[in-house]
């Protein structure tokens, strides 16, 4: 029986220094594995292309199962090499043999399946967005594109009162209520005070107005704040502060590190030679992990602030609602260049792990991707005022029945004492009180059984208690109180409490009626932890951990600082003894293993501060929880990833720094 392989965690490798020969990836890549298990095998290929970098996608990621498995066969890293520009380089890799039925074809692995060449398509001029780079005005000379204001708000000081009657009103009950009071006020129907039908119904339409209204103000205010929001704009060859709402189309905008983008903008150029630029999407997807947004050489190596950009033509598509896809081509220096979704930050994303980064305004304000998506605030109503306005129906009809049998029956009676009505005390004919002969208010059978009919419906009206709304918005506005309030409710982390955004919908939390699902994670904490490994066929599960504070404490000394990897892994005490001996027969297969764990993956080592100026941790941020959950523990080991660069990377194996 054939013994079993170390199994590696093989990603898309960050792009290497063509300058340094000591960290291109045919060294680094040998270097690694002629030190692994002769049957393990990894060849490089180089091939001629062109164009921009495809972004490393998670479509490339396997599962955690897939991770499981232990690889066998060939794996094949196919980067292609521009001769022309290192930054012009479409990275990707092949996968051979890994079994399966079509274990013998090759399978290409990129970004999101993007065809390079959709993005060099010509784009007429009636069709696309023409962008005059650091020449605003020039740009909004033919088109007044939309500013860089945004509202979410529903209502203004205008439409309040007819807007939120009408979306009150959609209520069943509130228009029965409503038909009720409009009756009480005709003196021939008149059963209650009229004052006394009114107020019911006007206190519970203020409270929800009330209610509505204070909603309503929160998002202006959050509107007002993110419009007053400041960004650096390159305004006569200098970069000055600028309100986000003034922010226009064509205008050069500087982004620094954990800033957030203003707006949808191409890069042009960004703090990392090679124009690399990392972000975070967590506001339009909820993805923590980072992606890679790319500047294009022709650009990168331009300071906007001293030899401008001005004469660089953009042409893009119009403003479109699709987040993923982006084509445009830009014109510098007489050369046609392409653009794809990998060189445009969109609104609302941060800038992770990058010193600052540059770029031009493309869309701005409601023609932004973002706000494109947004369908503003709705309506919500929950499932219970959905019930309760299908009762609401089903007890009209009832009551329309119940009253349409009394009129029946008045009408039977009047039909029967016709003759009696003169001397009758309700529908006597004549009035014989004044000193003429006069008639009362009769107007005849059937006006009488009309008028029967709608005093049945004023005498039943108890049937739907108005009473019953007004407790309802009252309990609503109770529950909010006690759920902001509650301190089980409150998170110490952020520093932030339950926020009740939307009262019409208390009933409805936690009532789940069905599931969608794309993935392990969309519903879960997605939280990925480094239980056992297996290494030659020898299964390390964990065995008997040490005693609490007795466990090692790995850390790095950088620059006379102390970092230490934020999350901690429970170590298999088998392992350490094996690394920190260095004699054992399986001790440089295992270091293999957790060099590999430690290396081959996407992730960018970020430095968090802490109280103690002397001490640092290290967030490992990455596309994927499965390969930050590998490299802590690579860390826990002693195998610290300590810097990533668009040319190399530095691992701190158990004291030993290797670049």
């Amino acid at each position: 029986m054939a013994s079993e392989r170390p199994f590696l965690n093989l990603s898309h490798p960050t792009p290497t220094n063509p300058h340094d020969p000591s960290s291109t990836p045919q060294t680094q890549i040998s270097n690694l594995s002629s030190r692994m298990n002769p049957h393990f095998t990894v060849s490089e290929t180089y091939a001629s292309t062109s164009g921009p970098p495809l972004p490393h996608s998670s479509s490339t990621r396997r599962s955690a199962s897939a991770r499981s498995k232990h690889v066998s066969g060939r794996v094949s890293i196919d980067r292609s090499d521009s001769s022309a520009s290192f930054g012009n380089s479409a990275p990707g890799f092949t996968v051979e043999g890994l079994g399966g039925p079509s274990s013998s074809t090759r399978r290409r692995l990129g970004s999101r399946g993007i065809d390079s060449s959709s993005s060099l398509r010509e784009i007429s001029d009636e069709n696309a967005r023409i962008v005059y780079v650091d020449e605003p005005e020039r740009t909004n000379e033919k088109f007044e594109f939309a500013g860089n204001s945004i509202r979410t708000s529903k209502y203004s000081i205008l439409t309040f009162l007819p807007r939120n009657l009408f979306e009150q009103f959609h209520r069943v009950a509130y228009i029965y209520f409503l038909i009720i009071a409009i009756l009480n006020q005709l003196p021939q129907l008149a059963v209650f005070g009229r004052t006394a039908s009114i107020l019911p119904l006007a206190f519970v339409l203020l409270v929800t107005a009330v209610k509505d209204a204070y909603e309503d103000w929160r998002r202006h205010r959050s509107d007002q704040i993110e419009n007053n929001r400041s960004a650096n704009v390159l305004v006569n060859g200098q970069f000055e502060r600028k309100r986000w709402k003034d922010v226009h189309v064509g205008e050069i905008i500087r982004i620094q590190s954990d800033g957030t983008i203003p707006c949808d903008i191409v890069l042009l150029s960004t703090s990392d030679p090679t124009g690399v630029a990392y972000v975070q999407t967590i506001n339009l997807d909820g993805e923590s992990n980072l992606k890679t947004r790319y500047a294009k050489q022709e650009t990168l190596l331009r300071l906007p602030e001293k030899e401008g950009m001005k004469g660089v033509l953009i042409h893009c598509e119009r403003p479109n609602r699709n987040i993923y896809g982006f084509m445009a081509n830009m014109e510098v220096d007489g050369k046609r260049v392409s653009l794809g979704p990998s060189n445009i930050i969109l609104r609302g994303c941060e800038l992770k792990n990058t010193a600052w980064a540059v770029g031009v305004a493309v869309y701005t304000g409601r023609e932004t991707k973002v706000m494109l998506n947004s369908s503003g605030a709705p309506s919500k109503r929950s499932r219970l005022e959905s019930h309760m306005n299908r009762e609401t129906i089903l007890l009209s009809v009832f009551l329309i029945t119940l009253c349409t049998i009394v009129s029946t029956l008045a009408g039977i009676w009047l039909r029967h004492h016709h003759d009696e009505l003169n001397t009758s005390p309700y529908y006597r004919k004549k009035d014989y009180s004044g000193p003429e002969e006069d008639d009362y208010n009769y107007y005849g059978i059937g006006m009488e059984i009309f008028f029967a009919f709608l005093m049945s419906v004023i005498v039943f009206q108890i049937m739907i208690p108005i009473s019953l709304y007004i407790s309802m918005e009252l309990v609503r506005l109770g529950q909010a109180y006690l759920m902001i309030r509650d301190t089980n409710l409150y998170d110490e982390t952020s520093n932030s409490r339950f926020q009740c955004r939307a009262l019409n919908i208390n009933e409805d939390l936690g009532q789940i009626k069905y599931i969608f699902s794309d993935k392990t994670g969309t519903l879960t904490e997605n939280k990925m932890e480094f239980q056992c490994a297996s290494v030659l066929g020898v299964d390390y599960r964990g065995g008997k951990s040490p005693p609490n504070g007795e466990q090692d404490d790995c850390f790095v000394i950088v620059s006379g600082q102390v970092w230490r990897p934020k999350m901690k892994v429970k170590t298999d005490p088998e392992l350490l003894r094996i690394l920190k001996s260095g004699s054992e027969t399986h001790g440089r297969h295992i270091s293999d293993f957790f060099l590999a764990l430690a290396a081959c993956n996407t992730i960018v080592p970020i430095i968090v501060d802490t109280p103690d100026p002397s001490q640092k941790l290290i967030d490992y941020q990455g596309e994927s929880p499965d390969e930050q959950a590998l490299a802590y523990a690579a860390a826990t080991y002693g195998f610290v990833l300590v810097e990533r660069t668009s040319g190399h990377i530095v691992v701190d194996i158990q004291g030993d720094r290797q670049r």
